[in-house]
């Protein structure tokens, strides 16, 4: 695939005051958005839909189902119908409905806090900010820009994964918002994750008076756990954990039923090839105990390609051109980006930098915000 880009050397005068951009972000982040309260996610996504109708944009509302939030596509006036530029960002946090008031928004010194402020609202808006910049030149860039809000990437995208792979299929290349690794690098490549459910059925019996009648189902899961543990590899990459387990009735009971949830992670396809089927072939070695695995790639590996090595040296000399040095890194975690990348060039880690995704004291840093939306502002107007 070949990489073309678009030499622009005069920057926009419109602001990029980081004091500007951090007030909007405040705005988003003050309205919680935890996954599994499709009303406050859709609040949110109100908020951001509002924010384009003074833009050269038009706003489509794909309505959400299984309980989950509405996905947001909002397209330029210009460029569609060719391939474009893919901006890929979530609304949903982790963070349950009431943690604001453990976690006010708030600034310290070059810090800001919040719910969902680095991961990722605070990138969100980023990309926002940098559309309406682009929307405020007289000259339009080359490609027409989509920007692709949804509703539950914190569990793993199941309604809005078709959403995402359609449109990262007609994009020539995608960015995507993610929050910034230490020091401000961005991700070129993540492992591939897959997550799994085991069900183990035994027999109950009396556990003091007839315990040669049942057959444990606990026990044989302690054998599952083990086999799966015997997967780890660390020096490849491969980690695979046994992070639920559930089982039993009482303690005087042989245990009829256990349960286990497990996720994997892998630099690659031919990892995952290798590996799924030997988690969902498991069996019992346990006489009279089934047990029975299921599951598979939940996103699959976002490989570095030729064509997304070729787009990071890109974002690599326009930050020289504003003045930072920009470093890639390879992710344990899994993105939006990962669906996309197997097909299209995908730049992740493109938000703010900061740290604390998912905890109580999740921040970002706001000398990180004018140079990050400049960037993403200088890529929306050279790529081509």
């Amino acid at each position: 695939m070949k990489v073309e880009f678009k030499d622009v050397r005069s920057m926009s005068s419109n602001p990029f005051e980081a004091a500007v951009i951090l007030d909007g972000i405040r705005r988003w982040v003050e309205i919680e958005s935890p996954t599994d309260r499709p009303d406050q996610v859709n609040k949110l996504a109100n908020l951001v839909a509002s924010g384009y109708r003074d833009l050269s944009a038009s706003v489509e509302c794909v309505a959400g189902r299984d309980g989950y939030g509405d996905h947001l596509v909002t397209r330029s006036s210009w460029g569609q119908g060719v391939p474009g530029i893919l901006v890929l960002s979530h609304l949903d946090t982790v963070h349950p409905m009431g943690f604001i008031e453990r976690l006010p928004f708030k600034v310290e010194g070059n810090r800001a806090f919040g719910p969902g402020i680095y991961d990722m609202k605070g990138g969100a808006y980023l990309a926002y900010h940098a559309f309406r910049q682009i929307c405020a030149d007289d000259v339009r860039p080359p490609l027409g820009i989509t920007q692709l809000y949804v509703s539950d990437e914190e569990i793993g995208s199941p309604t809005s994964r078709a959403l995402i792979e359609a449109e990262g299929r007609k994009a020539k290349y995608v960015l995507v918002t993610e929050p910034a690794r230490d020091g401000g690098k961005i991700v070129t490549g993540r492992k591939g994750v897959a997550r799994f459910e085991v069900f183990v059925k035994g027999t109950p019996a009396h556990a003091g008076a007839r315990p040669e009648d049942g057959c444990s189902a606990i026990g044989e899961l302690g054998n599952v756990i083990q086999t799966l543990e015997a997967m780890n590899d660390l020096k490849r990459g491969v980690t695979v954990n046994v992070g639920v387990v559930r089982g039993g009735t009482k303690p005087n009971v042989i245990a009829e039923e256990a349960y286990a949830e497990v996720d994997m992670r892998v630099p690659t396809m031919a990892d995952a090839d290798e590996l799924v089927p030997k988690i969902l072939g498991i069996t019992s070695r346990t006489p009279g105990v089934g047990v029975k695995v299921i599951g598979g790639l939940n996103r699959p590996p976002y490989e570095k390609s030729n064509a997304g090595a070729a787009l990071y040296e890109h974002a690599r000399s326009l930050a020289a051109e504003l003045g930072f040095r920009l470093f890639d890194v390879f992710s344990g975690g899994g993105s939006d980006g990962n669906f996309t990348a197997p097909h299209t060039a995908t730049l992740d880690g493109l938000g703010v930098d900061g740290k604390g995704a998912h905890t109580h004291y999740e921040q970002l840093y706001i000398s990180s915000i004018e140079p990050r939306a400049r960037l993403l502002y200088r890529l929306y107007q050279t790529l081509q």
